[in-house]
């Protein structure tokens, strides 16, 4: 029982350190940031300006909005534009599409406080931009061609219209910053539960078993043997608790700034279980192509996976 309260609370100590001193600055900040720039139109006018080249790839403008919402805001904040492509007459095929896309990328909730450890921001965002197409154009030209136009016609239907603009810019950070204050106090409960969880099984000795199995193979792409922590807490129980166990083991020098970044293609995504469940919630016809956008989504993570490997 002494050890089981010792491992609390020290998971307890971790986790509260974590999002009160790395994660809050930087989520209060960046969210105030993008709340002023959605709300007076910027992130629209910039998904405006992709449309052209995303349409492409079987994505809808909405779709444009979506995938800034998701690089620049939170994994959740796709969720918004995927309840407005439910409506709109977006096919199905569009929808899954981009949902392989968002489920490809990479959320700002975890990169931005992980670039504080040494994370390559340019790097995400180039291989984010690579796998989430070739994700979408696989799942819409091949995974999704049985569905042809059925679920609404094909129609770029543009963006969703930004919200808030009678409001005054202070009152516009503030609210981005209530809100990510809001998330991080809602990430707390996961955080200590995750860091207790993976304490707990390196204190039964389970981690170390996987570890010696995994090492061989770990070896040979470059990865360390404690990676097993942060990947099987990632695909388990999220992104954002991921990011808790990984940057615990940078800031103990468990994983090295180099090793962070080999690793990131595979772990900076919403493609898990949290993820897919969250986005899956806009609606219906959103749930009913998850398969095949998970299927399109799996390509193009190991797609920025094998970039990473090659870049880092």
């Amino acid at each position: 029982m002494e050890v089981a309260i010792r491992i609390i609370l020290l998971s307890g100590k971790s986790a509260l350190d974590l999002a009160l001193y790395t994660l809050l600055p930087v989520l209060v900040v960046m969210m105030a940031m993008m709340k002023l720039a959605e709300a007076r139109g910027l992130l629209a006018l910039v998904a405006r300006w992709l449309r052209p080249v995303l349409k492409i790839f079987g994505v809808p403008g909405a779709g444009a909005f979506a995938m800034l919402q998701l690089l620049l805001v939170s994994f959740a904040a796709p969720v918004a534009t995927f309840s407005v492509m439910e409506k709109d007459g977006t096919t199905r095929r569009a929808i899954a599409a981009t949902l392989a896309m968002v489920l490809t990328m990479s959320q700002a909730n975890v990169v931005f406080p992980m670039v504080a450890a040494g994370l390559d921001l340019a790097t995400i965002m180039m291989t984010s931009l690579v796998g989430g197409l070739a994700a979408a154009a696989l799942t819409y030209y091949l995974l999704t061609r049985s569905l042809g136009n059925e679920g609404g016609e094909h129609e770029d239907h543009g963006v969703p219209a930004a919200a808030g603009k009678k409001s005054t810019a202070l009152n516009l950070m503030i609210v981005g910053g209530q809100e990510a204050v809001q998330v991080i106090i809602g990430a707390i409960p996961m955080l200590i539960l995750a860091i207790f969880l993976v304490n707990a099984l390196k204190e039964i000795g389970a981690i170390a078993l996987l570890e010696a199995a995994l090492r061989p193979f770990f070896a040979l792409i470059g990865f360390p043997a404690v990676a097993v922590l942060p990947l099987a807490t990632k695909y388990l129980a999220g992104g954002t608790a991921m990011m808790g166990v990984t940057l615990n083991l940078v800031k103990e020098g468990a994983i090295t700034v180099a090793e962070l970044n080999r690793m990131a293609g595979f772990l900076t995504n919403p493609c898990d279980i949290v993820g897919v469940a969250v986005l899956a919630s806009a609606g219906t016809r959103c749930s009913s192509v998850v398969r095949p956008a998970v299927i399109g989504a799996l390509f193009g993570i190991l797609l920025r996976g094998v970039l990473h490997l090659l870049i880092f």
